[in-house]
């Protein structure tokens, strides 16, 4: 079974996730903003999620997390958590 690392941001509106990841496109620094926005308790390590495998996250950011490109910030993603901003750091 595969097994992915991700980080992520999570916000309560579509806009302040657009916002924020269009800082991320100027440069800004995934771990510092997450530190500093996201309303999950991962902020703390920079949206860290660590290490998951399918079916163990929404099926919204497993889309993302398993299926599309890493190390690119992914979003708004829409979950009943909030919008996301996602960045898979590797999976196999």
């Amino acid at each position: 079974m595969p097994v992915a690392c991700a980080r992520h941001i999570l916000v309560k509106t579509k806009s302040e996730a657009e916002k924020l990841k269009q800082q991320l496109a100027r440069g800004a620094d995934f771990g510092q903003l997450a530190k500093k926005h996201s309303s999950c308790s991962s902020a703390k390590q920079g949206g860290s999620l660590g290490e998951f495998r399918p079916g163990e996250m929404v099926k919204a950011f497993d889309n993302v997390v398993f299926k599309k490109p890493i190390l690119t910030v992914h979003g708004p993603i829409k979950t009943q958590f909030g919008f996301h901003l996602i960045e898979t750091i590797y999976r196999d």
